[in-house]
């Protein structure tokens, strides 16, 4: 399983550079990662909010290493790795309008994204961590 949890911290750590270059400016990508509806987003986070989801998910990629190759990981983390699995895959389950397996809102540009590759990350991600936890 060490491939699969070194394929997920690495999409970790990749999403949350790319969440660093938005909360500094960077617009590449913006159309794709935040939903919209009739060509306006649904939400505009802030530079500041944008940046502590970066940690978090830095915090995401620690949790999954120290769950996986620490040969004891403390009670704290194994709860972590609960919580993030229920995160996850409620994420994937989504809001029932613009986020998630479940969104009436498809033919945006986030929206196809969201069904071909996030909803389905987040997933993984939620199985991952509950394996994860549930192992350690």
């Amino acid at each position: 399983m060490t491939p699969i949890v070194l394929a997920a911290i690495t999409l970790l750590i990749l999403t949350a550079l790319f969440h660093i270059y938005w909360a500094f400016g960077g617009e590449a990508g913006l159309n794709r990662a935040l939903p919209t509806r009739d060509g306006k987003r649904l939400f505009n986070p802030g530079g500041l909010l944008t940046f502590v989801v970066a940690l978090a998910l830095f915090a995401c990629a620690f949790v999954a290493y120290s769950l996986h190759f620490d040969a004891s990981p403390a009670k704290l983390t194994v709860s972590a790795g609960w919580i993030l699995s229920v995160l996850f895959i409620l994420r994937a389950v989504g809001d029932f309008n613009a986020v998630g397996f479940f969104k009436i809102i498809t033919s945006t540009d986030f929206a196809v994204y969201d069904t071909k590759y996030f909803s389905p990350l987040c997933l993984c991600l939620g199985i991952l961590y509950a394996l994860l936890a549930s192992h350690a």
